[in-house]
This record gives structure tokens, sequence and C-alpha cells, in this order.
């Protein structure tokens, strides 16, 4: 026989460890079975990354597709499937461009198999100023917000500007050297961005 008071001890013991138990026991079943099927695993593995990519089959990528290769947020611009290997499971070789740096990138993988895709952001912004020396930008919007962390996208870290970044940055200031208005389109993705293109009105 317990007292009343050993009796409300155990409950309490009980319900505590209840409490705590309870999400540790979904924590572990929930990996377990992540672990137990692939795809479902490199989904939260994707999630993980703040949520900058999702998954995607990569029998689903068509040419215009976003997709992560190396690492690297891409453009696919070309996709063709075959059947290769003694159980004929079909492949997906899909070429892509890297949409900072222009860069060819390829991969070559099964159909059924998730691949990253990123999330990718356009925003427009009027441009108040360019120094084609130093590279720096003053990008505004409509709000008033004010934009000072990008460079002119001829002013790169990894490899060489691109025929395109350089047509960018002459339309760019060209337009402000001749008192028009001038819009930038801003590209981000995966915690990077750039200035993909202009619009001059006026």
């Amino acid at each position: 026989f317990l007292s009343s008071e050993s009796l409300e001890s155990s409950e309490s013991s009980t319900s505590r460890s209840s409490i705590c138990g309870t999400p540790e026991h979904r924590h572990s079943r929930r990996t377990y079975f992540k672990m137990a099927d692939d795809d479902d695993h490199t989904f939260e593995k994707a999630e993980a990354g703040a949520s900058a990519t999702y998954p995607m089959q990569a029998g689903e990528i068509r040419k215009g597709s976003h997709l992560m290769i190396k690492g690297r947020p891409c453009k696919c611009v070309e996709v063709s499937t075959s059947k290769t290997g003694k159980h004929g499971h079909a492949k997906a070789h899909i070429v892509a461009i890297d949409i900072f740096t222009g860069k060819k990138m390829e991969d070559l993988c099964p159909t059924s198999h998730n691949l990253e895709v990123p999330f990718v952001k356009r925003t427009e912004w009027q441009v108040c100023a360019a120094d084609p020396d130093s590279g720096e930008v003053s990008l505004m919007q409509e709000s008033g917000e004010i934009k000072e962390d990008l460079n002119l996208p001829t002013f790169v870290k990894i490899g060489e500007p691109t025929d395109e970044d350089k047509k960018v940055v002459v339309d760019l200031l060209a337009g402000l050297d001749s008192g028009k208005d001038v819009f930038a389109v801003v590209q981000a993705a995966c915690g990077e961005e750039k200035i993909v293109s202009v619009k001059v009105n006026g």
C-alpha cells in the first residue's frame, strides 16, 4: 500500500518520464525510417540546408529546370535519358550551366534518383549609382529599401566574367550616364546573389 504522497510522487515521475521520453522515441523512430528509405533521407538532408533546396527525381528534370550539380545551382540546357546496364535502369544525362558563373556542368544518374533543386528568386531594383572602378552598386526598391552589398557582375570572385556579364555592365553604366531610369534584376539562390540583367527606361 502506497501513501498518497508516494502515489503523487510516482505519478509525477511517470508523467515526467513520458513527456521527456516521447519526443526521444519519436525522433529515434523517425531516424530509423529515414535511414531505411534513401529518398526520404535525401529529402531530410536537403531540408536541413535552411530550405535552400528541395528534392526532385532526375527523370522529372527538363530543359530550363534548375538543379544542383556538385553543390552549385545550375539551369538545365539539355537532358536525355538512356537505358544502360544489365538490368536496364534508365539514366538521365543532364547538361547544365551554373546560374552565377556560366560554367558548363554535367551529371549522369538514375532517373529515379533524387536531385536537389535550388529555390531561385529574382527581384527588380532601381540602380541609384554604380562605380566602374570599384564595382560597387547602390540599388533601391519602391519601398525605399537600399541595397549596397552587390558588385557589378564583371567583378567576379571565381573564374572570368561571361559575355553576358560584360553586356549587362555596359548597358547599366550607359543607362546611368544618359540620365535614364535603370533597373537591375537580381537573382538569388543558395546564399548567393548577382545582377543578371538590366532594363533601361526613357
